[in-house]
């Protein structure tokens, strides 16, 4: 079975040079988890998606 591939749309943000350090460290983590390469913009796009959910978006 294929999995959905949704479109990505590139664009810039300025982060904090500790958020970037605590998003490569967690994508290292989820790699040790999963068995598959996560990169910082994955991580971004799942936090994204839960700050959403707990506000009541289904995105």
């Amino acid at each position: 079975m294929a999995e959905e591939q949704e479109k990505l749309v590139k664009t810039s943000v300025y982060l904090e040079e500790e958020v970037l350090e605590a998003l490569e460290e967690t994508a290292l983590e989820l790699e040790k988890e999963t068995g598959r390469r996560w990169s910082k913009g994955a991580v971004i796009r799942v936090a994204l998606s839960d700050f959403f959910t707990r506000r009541g978006r289904m995105i």
